[in-house]
């Protein structure tokens, strides 16, 4: 299965389902789709509205 990319705009940080983010509870493979509603961006702590996909 092909995951969508999406990258936060203000800081250029890329979510990769395939990564998942391990530091924030995501597991591996989990599309952007389904994050929590509260998980922000790793790197400026923005929520997932500020997300485009690539």
């Amino acid at each position: 299965m092909e995951y969508e990319k999406y990258m936060c705009e203000p800081c250029g940080y890329i979510y990769d389902p395939m990564l998942g983010d391990p530091d924030g509870g995501v597991s591996p493979g989990t599309p952007f789709e389904e994050l929590p509603d509260n998980w922000v961006c790793p790197i400026c702590g923005l929520s997932k509205d500020v997300f485009i996909k690539m």
